[in-house]
């Protein structure tokens, strides 16, 4: 015998939960169906014979339509199933109440209050080049201070942010750039930036520092190669120990959970990320929300064929015409480009059971829980609203997870069927969707939510995850931190000078 799951009553496809062989027969719902062909792991299932142009139901949604006939018990994949979607829409505001009560029972975590009332998560010494031209220089001042690094207990670590971007951009690209990099400077799990600027880019220095605004000049430093005499490395080398110096009292103390700023993202998914890690980072993110805290959803193009479900969970009229634009105007960059909006699952999702764009939108969008959308934010714009939000950026991962960090998520949790190892400037916690990922790659994966599938209660799960998020809050290190994987990636559309 062999398991299928039926994820909602109106489905006409299971998922096999392990693989099925041609003949083995599996029960759902008082009813034995034979396989007729195998069905890997996470691949959908036909649960009687369908129709040529059909519409195939997973989560109660259609995810596309037949290309040809399915018997019951086919295998029914990207070979055959055909997307539904089509380019910008219009829509209608029809709204459902959405909103998750506040928690009576408060939790904390131990974090760094900043003298802005800012609170981070994390008290480390970054290197920000304003230009790709300095990055070899930021790496190496990086790589200085780490050497003396144990004089600083204060300090958790030293990274430099290399990108290739600031100078030879046009237009949006540019602003893109100045943003994202001003996020990140301002950011609160940075105890202390050095800022390294060449001195001939597009990002000018000066201008750059008008657009951060008032810093605190003891813990954010600039220096510009051209205008120093003699080795850059070295004077940018006195200038970390005067940062480091100024965060030598920082101390963790109590923080309510309220003041969490949580990034949702997924990548690498499979059929089961619908049905462990997402819904899981959906809980999680309600009870964060229930704590007077805040989370992030993204990926804008994963949320084509779904995103009526989020606007129905719109807070109000002027968040509903921010989604619809946010949604339109992400379809438009594609038709602009010649591109079709449903140019999507990856090869890797088709391999672990997702055949459309729809099919992977509805998986993706449960990591937003059943929480009120209270607003929707540009790409680089900071975070203004307690609560679940809506963030403009691509679906990339690295794009995307540094997008999340970028607009003031102190943590980026991150959902996983075939496993990825990378991590943005913010700790990255990758949740697998299945056990045997997990198994596989320890030094990837922080936490297993494939175990709901092996029988473990949900809600002891939940429970282990919010303590888990609570841990990593309070200095828990992850595996892209162990490894030293952290990196930043900046959107980019336009036109290369």
């Amino acid at each position: 015998m062999s398991a299928i799951l039926k994820i909602n009553q109106a489905d006409n496809v299971a998922v096999a939960v392990t693989n099925v062989a041609a003949g083995d027969v599996c029960h759902l719902d008082g009813r034995m169906i034979s396989a007729a062909e195998n069905i890997p792991a996470g691949h959908k299932m036909a649960l009687r014979s369908l129709s040529k142009g059909e519409n195939v139901i997973k989560y109660g949604y259609p995810v596309g339509h037949l290309l040809e006939d399915v018997p019951e018990g086919g295998l029914v994949d990207h070979r055959v199933l055909k997307t539904n979607l089509e380019g910008v829409l219009e829509y209608k505001y029809s709204p459902v109440p959405a909103q998750v009560a506040k928690s009576q029972v408060k939790a904390t975590f131990k974090g760094y209050r900043r003298s802005d009332g800012r609170v981070g998560v994390r008290n480390e010494l970054w290197v920000i080049p304003t230009v790709g031209c300095v990055n070899g220089v930021a790496e190496a001042v990086a790589g200085r201070f780490r050497d003396i690094l144990p004089d600083y207990p204060a300090v958790e670590k030293v990274v430099a942010f290399p990108h290739n971007y600031g100078c030879s951009q046009l237009g949006d690209d540019h602003e893109n750039t100045r943003r994202i990099l001003a996020d990140i400077v301002r950011h609160p799990n940075a105890a202390g930036v050095l800022v390294v600027a060449l001195g001939c880019e597009n990002n000018q220095l000066s201008a750059f520092r008008e657009l951060l605004g008032p810093v605190d000049g003891a813990r954010i430093k600039f220096m510009e190669c051209q205008k120093v005499e003699g080795d850059e490395v070295e004077y940018g080398f006195g200038l970390m120990k005067e940062i480091a110096g100024a965060c030598a009292d920082d101390r963790r103390e109590e923080i309510p959970a309220s003041e969490l700023k949580v990034g949702l993202k997924c990548g690498g998914s499979d059929g089961f990320s619908g049905i462990t890690a997402n819904p899981l980072l959906g809980r999680f993110s309600d009870w964060i929300v229930s704590q007077g805290g805040t989370t992030v959803l993204t990926e804008v193009p994963e949320m084509f064929g779904a995103e009526t479900i989020l606007m129905s969970r719109c807070a109000d009229k002027d968040v509903f015409d921010k989604t619809v634009r946010l949604i339109n105007d992400f379809k438009e960059y594609f038709i602009s480009n010649r591109q079709p909006v449903y140019e999507n699952p990856s090869p890797g999702n088709k391999a672990g059971g997702i055949s459309t764009l729809e099919e992977k939108s509805l998986g993706c969008t449960q990591k937003s829980g059943r929480s009120a959308v209270m607003d929707v934010l540009g790409y680089g714009e900071l975070l203004k609203t307690p609560g679940l939000n809506l963030l403009s950026a691509p679906g990339n991962d690295l794009v995307a997870a540094t997008a999340l960090a970028a607009s003031g998520c102190q943590i980026v949790l991150f959902t996983t069927g075939r496993g990825t190892p990378f991590g943005t400037f913010v700790p990255t916690a990758k949740i697998s969707t299945n056990t045997r990922l997990a198994v596989s790659k320890p030094g990837w994966i922080d936490f297993n939510a494939g175990s709901i599938l092996d029988g473990k209660p949900v809600a002891s799960v939940d429970d282990e995850f919010i303590d888990f998020v609570l841990s990593v809050a309070s200095g828990e290190k992850v595996c892209n931190e162990k490894s030293s994987y952290s990196e930043i990636a900046i959107f980019k559309s336009g036109v290369t000078l």
